[in-house]
């Protein structure tokens, strides 16, 4: 067997220890598999003091996570800090000059340094993974950088956010508010240290950044994704949705075709026939369509201590293996700088739904606004009065441009008669 490979772990949260819990439970295993030991030499973390229920002390301790490149008896750096700016970016940035591998988990890294990184580790001819970055358990990176690699893809979209997927299926399951959901989603533990990652569809916008380069070759372009949350969905809209046959989703679309690069992050109404309506609570699914594949859909727990830490170890095993190719399946300096698609451009269909005061008239006052834009309705739902004399009334148009939607929800929003700003959800035929 070859001689160890040597790591060091940056970053100690719950991934971290789920690293070194695996490397110590499988040991043996992963030594079969990888054709030689993985072995911890040096860690590093805020807090040296701390209980994380491992053992750590036969390890190194590092004040500072950038001076593990520096160790002679380390040939990987594991960084697990987190954060795309700051001593993440440092540490990874000087483990690639001094001719060290890189393997991270850190999504908000890679989606806005990607191909810098890249650049980076090919001049220095070691590896770049970061498998852990998107969808935690599901080994998404591979699939389509390797699995898929046959193929010229045309679309990826999934879901990629487990805790907004795990919010919108309890609204759905148990009734719940908005607000009821998340106080519960954040005595749970399952938010983001900032919420806003989470609830404001950012930290599935990393992961779309990152899946796009993957699947078409192009520079990491975090900037030019359209981003919506979920914060503005209510169950109103969960129930209205079933009624219509639709169930409400936060996912994540890319596609490329001619050098025009669309990415975009938004709740969406899908066909609840479909596959991808069906996972629910914290799994994450993620669908890539390819020309001699149609389409593959992957399905698994995409966050928590144990899948990340998989996919971490999984990604030291391959370079344990030799296996140290381009970190986006091509050259770093043949990635394109695609041409970014604006959300302007999107053609389809929409779910709106306004809170109107009952009264005569208001209806044909919101024909003649749509009307003025140019949208068509194709259905259009209401129910009885509330006790406040208000009513919700709900619609689906029929395909039109996002900048006439958008125009004709301005002129509806000036409608004396509309209490509250209109809501809009995007339809995709998927």
């Amino acid at each position: 067997m070859s001689k160890p490979l040597k790591i060091a772990v940056a970053g100690l949260g719950n991934v971290g220890v789920g690293v070194v819990k695996i490397l110590e439970t499988h040991k043996g295993l992963i030594a079969e598999r990888a054709g030689r030991e993985i072995v911890i030499k040096a860690v590093c973390a805020r807090n040296h003091n701390a209980d994380r229920g491992v053992d750590l002390s036969p390890y190194a301790w590092e004040a500072n996570a950038a001076n593990l490149a520096d160790r002679d008896d380390v040939d990987i750096v594991v960084e697990l800090i987190g954060g795309e700016h700051g001593i993440a970016y440092d540490t990874a940035k000087k483990t690639l000059s001094k001719a060290k591998s890189l393997v991270t988990a850190n999504k908000a890294l890679i989606a806005h340094h990607g191909a810098e990184l890249a650049d980076l580790a090919q001049k220095n001819d070691v590896a770049l993974r970061y498998e852990a970055a998107v969808a935690g358990g599901i080994p998404i990176i591979k699939a389509i950088g390797e699995g898929l690699a046959a193929n010229e893809l045309s679309l990826v979209y999934g879901i990629m956010n487990g805790t907004t997927n795990y919010m919108l299926s309890q609204m759905e399951a148990r009734g719940l508010t908005y607000d009821e959901i998340l106080a519960e989603t954040e005595a749970l533990g399952y938010l983001e240290a900032d919420p806003s990652l989470d609830l404001d569809g950012i930290d599935a916008a990393h992961k779309l950044a990152i899946l796009s380069s993957v699947a078409f070759g192009t520079k990491t372009d975090f900037d030019n994704v359209y981003i919506e949350g979920i914060r503005e969905i209510e169950t109103v809209d969960i129930e209205y949705g079933k009624e219509l046959g639709y169930r409400i989703k936060l996912l994540g679309i890319t596609s490329f075709e001619n050098g025009m690069l669309s990415q975009r992050v938004h709740p969406v109404m899908i066909d609840r026939k479909l596959p991808i309506a069906g996972v629910m609570d914290g799994f994450n699914a993620i669908v890539v369509d390819g020309d001699f594949i149609d389409r593959t859909f992957y399905q698994g727990r995409g966050a928590g201590e144990g899948p990340t830490a998989s996919a971490v170890v999984a990604d030291l095993i391959d370079i344990a293996r030799g296996h140290s190719g381009p970190a986006f399946f091509k050259p770093a300096s043949t990635l394109v700088k695609a041409k970014p698609v604006s959300i302007n451009q999107r053609k389809g269909a929409y779910y709106v739904r306004l809170h109107v005061k009952d009264r005569a008239g208001v209806i044909a006052d919101i024909t003649a606004a749509l009307k003025q834009s140019n949208v068509s309705v194709e259905t259009m739902l209401q129910k009885g009065t509330e006790q406040d004399g208000t009513v919700y009334v709900v619609m689906v148009t029929h395909d039109t441009t996002e900048k006439a939607m958008k125009d004709a929800l301005n002129r509806i929003n000036e409608l004396s008669s509309v209490i509250e700003k209109p809501l809009s959800i995007r339809i995709e035929k998927l």
